[in-house]
């Protein structure tokens, strides 16, 4: 899908943030390393009571006979129920970090990452069946034993996992909604933000992407201003596309038709 976008180049530079305004600037030379209105989590409070507004919108898209037969088949190897969330070391062989996508799409950064890093375990979160059913299929063929997939709302697996228990968390390509109307829709907003944040471990990184870049400046603004979150490349900076962030088809196709990419790296630092 074509998105209007302001073209910024980014090739051996980064972009700032300054009086609501992109400006570009040099990168800092870093390592290569659902939304919802304010509700409790383990961390302490109460609960509201407010209806939640939900960062995507449950579709029958097309699944493909083969992704149907996978999720009847392989749920029971790699499938976790949000229940099992407080005790996912007995999901795993072996006691290692754990990195959580959310929204994996088809699961190419998730898999790459868990047949190529094996000592790590790997977690991944999306709603959409046939990702789901794509991301098990792959991951039988290959015979992975440090991957794990929930079938659920972010909100709900990031509230039910312990404080403190990811090493990693990964967003690429949120949807952006980029009306006006639907911004209350998109993932990050400061409740959410404050979620990532207390579920990841002492130094644990939050990593981010997205092309659109009203939704770049959007992000960035609320995780400068999150407490216990640091902007690994500075305030108001972007970083470089981490290796492990593999470029897909669709980013493909999007850097074709001119859009620009905006990568987004956060360490856990608790003063």
């Amino acid at each position: 899908m074509s998105r209007n976008l302001l073209h910024v180049p980014l090739v051996g530079t980064g972009t700032q943030l300054r009086g609501g305004l992109a400006h570009p600037v040099k990168h800092y030379h870093c390592p290569m390393t659902t939304m919802n209105n304010p509700t409790s989590h383990r961390s302490g409070g109460a609960k509201s009571t407010a209806r939640r507004v939900r960062s995507f919108v449950r579709r029958h898209g097309r699944i493909t006979p083969a992704q149907t037969r996978a999720l009847a088949v392989h749920w029971d190897r790699f499938g976790v129920e949000l229940p099992q969330a407080g005790n996912l070391g007995a999901l795993f062989q072996q006691q290692a970090p754990l990195t959580l996508e959310i929204g994996f799409g088809t699961g190419d950064a998730l898999l790459g990452a868990a047949t190529v890093t094996p000592a790590a375990n790997f977690l991944g979160v999306e709603v959409y069946d046939a990702g789901v059913g794509q991301l098990l299929l792959r991951a039988a063929a290959t015979d992975l034993s440090n991957l794990r997939v929930f079938r659920a709302d972010a909100v709900d697996v990031l509230e039910a996992l312990a404080p403190r228990s990811l090493a990693r968390i990964w967003i690429f390509f949120p949807d952006p909604w980029p009306k006006k109307r639907h911004h209350k829709r998109r993932l990050i907003q400061p409740p959410f933000a404050r979620l990532l944040e207390s579920r990841l471990s002492s130094s644990g990184v939050l990593e981010l992407a997205t092309d659109w870049e009203a939704y770049a400046m959007h992000m960035i603004g609320i995780l400068d201003a999150t407490p216990g979150l640091t902007n690994e490349c500075g305030d108001g900076h972007f970083a470089k596309r981490p290796g492990h962030r593999r470029i897909t088809r669709f980013e493909q196709r999007g850097r074709r038709l001119g859009h620009d990419v905006f990568d987004l790296k956060y360490v856990q630092r608790t003063s």
